[in-house]
Parts: C-alpha cells; structure tokens; sequence
C-alpha cells in the first residue's frame, strides 16, 4: 500500500475530519464537458493506489436478487468504468482502472470514502441484515459518503424509506435546495438534475417523471453522509456515454453531478 493511500485512509477513519490532503483536487483545470462522449479514455494513466476507487454496494431485496445479478448491478460494470475515466480526465483526482462491489457488511467499505448504490426501490426494496444496518450506520458516521442514484416514483421512495430508518431512525431525511454547496464545490450546477435512461427525455422520464429532486440525511455537524438522488438517473449518464441514441447533455450532466458528489465526500 502506497504512502499516499495509507494517509487517505488514516483520514477517512477519523470522525468528521475533512481529508485535507486532498484538497488539491479543487485547484485542478476543469476540462471541458461538451464533447465527453467522444473523449478517447484509452491513453489515460490510472493508479494502483489512487485516492479513488469505485465501489458499488451489493444488497438484497425482499425479494431475491442480492447475491448474483439483481437491481444492485443494473448498469454494471460500465457506468462504474466511464466514471472512473470521467473522474481522472475532469479533474485531478488518481483514480483506479476497475471498479469493486462489497456489501455493507464487509469491513472493507471501511477504506473507501465514497459508496453508490441504485434502485433501491426495486424488488420490495432493500433488505438489510442486522451487521449491514449496524456497520452501514458506523460508516456513516465515520464520515463515509453514500451516494443512492436511479430510483423513481413514490412507492420506490416508500420502500427506500423503510429499509433506511432501520439505520438511522432518529435522523430527518432532508431535501436539498440549488444553493446548497454540494452543487457548487466544484461545478456550479442549479441544484438537481434529472437525468433520464437511455431512449427517454425531459419529457417523459421513468414512470411518466420530469423531476428530481436531491435529499440527504445529515450529521450531527450538518454534513452529508446519505445523497439520495430521486428520479433521476446518473447511472444512465456514464454507462451510455457513447452510445449514438444518447444526447450529450444528459450524459455531461451526470458526470458534473457525480463529481461534485466526490468532491464533496472527499472533502467533508
């Protein structure tokens, strides 16, 4: 393990500590989006020890489809790969060639400071064992960061909800407005963005949908640990970065998003 990725992780176990080191990020050049669907990624330089890797959580649902293929792995493994490439051409971060997947209960999401997960309305929705409330909860506290994507309409939300006030019962799940310094670290983006699947629009997202909105459940410090984008599919963004049928737009959108996600998880 690399001296570098030593240090972030040290950081990262230390309650609501902001990873300083790695404030550098903010001072890189922003390149650009408007062409990133037709970027070459081929020549980028990644590394084994970068202070990024992305790691999508594994889950259950009531019923069926956690271990194997289930709504956990929906756009799997390429929105996770073109991320990485975003991340690394967009800014300063070093980041790793491939992505992982743990489940809440693996002492391993303990040496990341960023998690995503999507659908979490699918299938009854999540459900969790007691270890992955218990170490999720303890995560988060930490100062980990989850980013929840790609979950639609009220019954989704109702079954998101459920599962998530098992971790934490006593907390508020807050909505986000546009000036909230999450949409301005490092893009200045106005608030939430809905971002729909391949062959959709503005018009006419999942469900009939042409809204989202940004919520997150807070710590005691008001930092956000759980970023949970409603209606609205960043997933969709990076996976079909190239496809021909996806407007560039969308695709833009969902990586400034995510990275000032990342930015923010890094940073806080």
């Amino acid at each position: 393990m690399s001296e570098t990725m030593s240090e972030t992780m040290l950081s990262f176990a230390r309650p609501h500590k902001a990873i300083s080191a790695l404030l550098f990020l903010l001072l890189g050049i922003q390149c650009s989006l408007s062409s990133a669907a037709e970027n070459d990624f081929s020549e980028l330089a990644y590394d084994d020890a970068g202070e990024f890797n992305f790691v999508r959580v594994q889950f259950d649902t009531y019923y069926g489809g956690g271990y194997g293929y289930g709504p956990w792995s929906i756009d799997f493994p390429d929105a996770d790969i073109n991320f990485l490439r975003g991340v690394s051409r967009l800014t300063n971060i070093r980041v790793m060639s491939e992505p992982i997947v743990l489940r809440f209960d693996d002492e391993g999401i303990f040496n990341y400071p960023f998690l995503y997960m999507l659908e979490v309305g699918q299938g009854g929705g999540l459900s969790l064992s007691p270890d992955e409330v218990d170490n999720m909860r303890e995560y988060l506290l930490r100062g980990g960061f989850l980013l929840i994507d790609d979950f639609w309409g009220q019954r989704q939300w109702d079954n998101f909800y459920s599962a998530f006030s098992q971790v934490f019962p006593d907390r508020e799940v807050v909505e986000l407005k546009p000036d909230h310094e999450i949409f301005h670290v490092y893009y200045d983006i106005d608030g939430p963005q809905m971002i729909p699947a391949l062959f959709r629009n503005d018009e006419f997202g999942e469900q009939g949908i042409n809204f989202a909105t940004n919520h997150a459940i807070l710590d005691d410090d008001g930092r956000v640990m759980v970023l949970i984008n409603w209606n609205s599919d960043m997933g969709d963004g990076w996976e079909h970065t190239y496809h021909p049928s996806y407007p560039t737009r969308y695709a833009n959108a969902a990586y400034r998003l995510g990275i000032n996600y990342l930015v923010y998880s890094m940073t806080h």
